[in-house]
């Protein structure tokens, strides 16, 4: 398999981003290489630096650097030649299996839509985050942040898609998927939840459990938790809070600790034609080589392919 990685990706960047890939390349089979997006000098540099042998990575020179604080459109336009653009051109000729970054996420998701583009009948391609279970298993919620305002039939396909990867990358059997709401009630809510609730209480398409309310978002009662991207990243940064507060107080816990980012890597975007990774800009090298061994595992669940498929029977029954 072949990663694609964004060198110059993070606030920490290239010293963290080199550091995560030499970490990564060393649980990485001998059939795997991880492809450095990022001016050269830099990236030999720092490998040097780091003692680690290049000839262990494929090196691609991209000069330009798409800053963090950029305007996502304007930036991956206007540098073709940037560590973000030379990624998502590889990928779309297929020359890596995936690419991953933990950059200007707006550019990362407009480098998606513009390179790979969307999965036929995928309205909007979203992003998810775990979230740990009390009793050691894992949640999935989406949206997270990149579709705020949404309608109920989007919400219908994030169920598919968290469905999709919950069972196929977390290898979870028919996982039960719950609309986050205030209530349990299918009457409660806004007008977004009540909708949503109508279209999905019947669905053949997966699991669903029905309205879960904030208190649910650690519990068993679902598996796959759905909103709209405004209230997600609300819940994502509450979480985060928390955590940041135990560990600045000291606190640890075999359960909380489960809750640092670095477990995860980063953000799959789900409903693209391939394999795309979002990472978190304050990542540590711990979390750039989670990122690109989640990369690895969204690959080999040949996870696209499966949204590909889940989508054309959606289609087709609509």
């Amino acid at each position: 398999m072949k990663i694609g990685l964004d060198v110059m990706g993070g606030d920490y960047a290239p010293d963290v981003t080199i550091a995560g890939a030499i970490l990564a390349q060393k649980k990485l089979s001998d059939n795997d290489m991880i492809f450095l997006f990022g001016p050269e000098k830099i990236i030999l540099d720092k490998l040097a630096e780091k003692g680690s042998n290049p000839n262990l990575f494929t090196i691609m020179h991209a000069p330009d650097v798409i800053g963090m604080g950029e305007r996502p459109i304007k930036a991956y336009t206007h540098k073709p030649e940037s560590s973000i653009a030379q990624g998502f051109k590889y990928l779309k000729q297929k020359d890596i299996d995936a690419f991953a970054s933990a950059g200007n996420s707006g550019a990362t998701m407009v480098g998606a839509m513009y390179s790979v583009n969307n999965i036929n009948g995928v309205i909007r391609p979203s992003t998810l985050t775990i979230i740990p279970k009390e009793n050691g298993g894992m949640n999935v919620m989406l949206d997270i942040g990149t579709n705020p305002d949404i309608k109920p039939d989007i919400l219908y396909q994030f169920a598919i898609l968290g469905s999709l990867y919950s069972e196929y990358v977390l290898g979870i059997k028919n996982p039960k998927v719950g609309l986050l709401n205030i209530g349990e009630e299918e009457e409660k809510g806004n007008l977004l939840c009540q909708s949503a609730f109508r279209l999905m209480k019947d669905s053949d398409d997966f699991n669903f459990y029905g309205n879960i309310e904030g208190r649910d978002l650690f519990n068993d009662k679902a598996d796959v938790i759905v909103c709209d991207g405004f209230t997600g990243n609300i819940v994502l940064k509450q979480i985060e809070a928390m955590y940041r507060l135990m560990v600045k107080r000291n606190i640890s816990d075999e359960y909380f600790d489960r809750f640092n980012y670095e477990n995860y890597g980063g953000s799959p975007i789900l409903g693209v034609n391939s394999n795309v990774v979002i990472g978190h800009g304050i990542s540590s090298a711990k979390a750039i080589m989670n990122m690109v061994l989640l990369a690895k595992d969204i690959h080999e669940a040949n996870l696209t392919k499966k949204i590909k498929r889940a989508m054309s029977k959606y289609i087709q029954s609509k």
